[in-house]
């Protein structure tokens, strides 16, 4: 592998400044030890530094020579609401709140990326290095762009990575057009009739109506979509009842819905609520369906995974790089930056060692020996894009 020596020189401050980041994690738009670090570190590498975006959204800017193009380069922020199952001496400090996602590596390696372009990189434009809060759950890269990112840093284009559990050190994957999957979460209260459940006859059984609307919503993905359309669609909550032998007045159900494509949640949320009308109607009982498009699909541009290819084969080799992975239906609120700005959304091999569990587990663990590989990634997307003329 070709990873820039000053960088693997780097690699134990940074793991350091990654572990610490590891042992004080912090949940959606309550990054405000980890943002105050962050800002603190790009101030002493002499970059220009915002923090508020967001709330505890970090933006930092590094122009060289006279060039007027400007690329923006993201992690993400944010921990878990997880109780961490690990021992060893750097695991949460903080009660239920753990880094389970990686999080922390991402910001390590834009961070070790930062303190070389600072120092030695060799391009002429503008780097902008935006450390995005709220990725789990809460779109906090949709609330950055609506406070105003790219009206305040036009970047041309935009870049995220996340690191891939199982996946060898020094691999790299990355696909144009979709690799992750919208994000949508639908809420449904059926209300039926409560009474005996001696006497079913005198009731309106809301929990039969939902088992047959849970069936219902699984034909949706199997007789109204295309069988080459990647399309979950979980309920994962049903609730309802306190009693044995009572009927309940009403029960609620939750679940997601993860596609592709804009046209297939159109599809999917019009066929859901055309089966829970029709399915409630027919067993006299009223509902309430809440259905809210979380997420949009990751849809990376050609251009932009193309140079993502060149690098990740200059660092590791054509070998390592995975040109054609299998898309995620997993998902990720980078898909807001790439909704306004071309761009590319990469993965990066976590290796197999102890601690690389799969992504929000308790077991979790970031593999500090890909903190090089990521970061110079970084200066060689920033570098590449923005070479000088000579």
């Amino acid at each position: 592998m070709e990873i820039i020596k000053d960088l693997e020189e780097l690699q134990p401050e940074m793991q350091t400044w990654r572990r610490d980041f590891h042992s004080h994690p912090e949940i959606a738009f309550e990054e405000h030890r980890t943002a105050q670090i962050v800002a603190e570190k790009l101030e002493s590498f002499g970059i220009e530094v915002e923090i508020g975006l967001a709330g505890t959204g970090v933006v930092g800017t590094l122009k060289k020579g006279t060039g007027n193009r400007s690329i923006g380069l993201r992690a993400d922020l944010d921990a878990l609401l997880i109780n961490e199952a690990n021992d060893f001496e750097y695991k949460s400090k903080n009660p239920g709140k753990m880094h389970a996602c990686g999080h922390d590596g991402h910001t390590t390696m834009l961070l070790g990326a930062a303190k070389y372009l600072a120092e030695k990189g060799d391009f002429d434009g503008t780097v902008t290095f935006i450390f995005q809060p709220a990725e789990e759950n809460e779109g906090g890269g949709k609330v950055m762009i609506d406070d105003g990112l790219f009206e305040k840093y036009p970047v041309e284009s935009i870049y995220g990575m996340h690191n891939i559990p199982g996946m060898p050190v020094g691999s790299f994957a990355m696909k144009p057009g979709p690799i992750m999957a919208s994000f949508d979460i639908f809420n449904l209260k059926i209300i039926g009739k409560g009474g005996h459940a001696a006497m079913p006859h005198t009731a309106i059984d809301p929990i039969i109506i939902g088992t047959k609307v849970v069936d219902a919503y699984q034909s949706i993905v199997s007789r109204y979509i295309d069988p080459q359309e990647p399309v979950v669609l979980s309920v994962t909550q049903f609730h309802g009842g306190d009693a044995y032998n009572v009927i309940p007045n009403e029960i609620e159900m939750k679940g997601t819905v993860r596609c592709f494509s804009s046209r297939i949640q159109s599809l999917l949320e019009k066929q859901m609520r055309q089966i829970t009308a029709s399915i409630c109607s027919a067993f006299n009982a009223s509902y309430e369906l809440e259905y809210e498009r979380r997420y949009p699909a990751t849809i990376n541009t050609e251009e932009e995974v193309s140079i993502s290819e060149k690098v990740a084969q200059k660092i590791s080799g054509s070998d390592m790089v995975n040109t054609s992975p299998t898309p995620s239906m997993g998902s990720e609120d980078f898909a807001f930056m790439l909704q306004e700005r071309p761009g590319s959304y990469i993965w990066i091999g976590n290796g197999d060692v102890e601690g690389s569990c799969m992504l929000h587990n308790p077991g979790y663990d970031f593999n500090d020996e890909i903190l090089p590989i990521g970061a110079t990634y970084w200066v060689n997307m920033a570098e590449e894009i923005l070479s000088p003329i000579k």
